[in-house]
């Protein structure tokens, strides 16, 4: 009888979790894009410029090796050499739809093809999905910014035509893609 208990207790208990997890999942996704960033009890983001010294400093934690950095707080990508070297770094224009943070890597690249927002965008390169969105960095072939429209799921982190030729030509297939809060 006392193992039938616990394994009740067990199912129960995971089953608890599995609905907690996704009902927060499903909260996080519904949240207004401007309190997207900000965690309920924890203190605000420093403002850009301030965090970690240099606004274009590298953010500590991002990985190792050659590498992909992108920062969700800082809207900013950083292109890594071995060392920790920063080959190149730059601002983007997130898209609607946030990756989680954590360590992705390129799985698709595209030349030129029409942006989920109907926009013309060259240099595709996909390294993630968040329910059914695909995430990746481009530029816009007109060199515009996007207009985002919060009711819309759009995954294209764009980036200036010149910045996209260099995530191009760095971001090759099963290269490593680290997100950072």
């Amino acid at each position: 009888m006392a193992g039938t208990s616990s394994t009740i207790v067990a199912g129960l208990t995971a089953a608890a979790l599995a609905t907690v997890g996704y009902l927060g999942h499903r909260a996080a996704e519904t949240v207004p894009p401007d309190l997207r960033r900000e965690a309920s009890g924890a203190p605000a983001p420093a403002p850009k410029a301030s965090r970690g010294g240099h606004p274009a400093a590298l953010p500590p934690r991002s990985g190792l090796g050659q590498r992909v950095v992108y920062s969700l707080g800082r809207d900013r990508v950083w292109l890594v050499d071995k060392g920790d070297k920063v080959r190149r770094t730059f601002g983007v224009s997130p898209s609607t739809v946030d990756p989680a943070p954590g360590t992705y890597r390129v799985t698709s690249r595209s030349g030129k093809v029409t942006g989920s927002d109907g926009v013309p965008v060259e240099h595709v390169v996909r390294f993630a999905g968040v329910d059914g969105t695909v995430i990746g960095f481009s530029a816009a072939v007109d060199g515009s910014a996007p207009v985002l429209d919060p009711r819309e799921r759009t995954g294209g982190i764009r980036e200036t035509r010149a910045e996209g030729a260099a995530m191009w030509k760095f971001a090759t297939i099963g290269r490593t893609v680290v997100v950072v809060p």
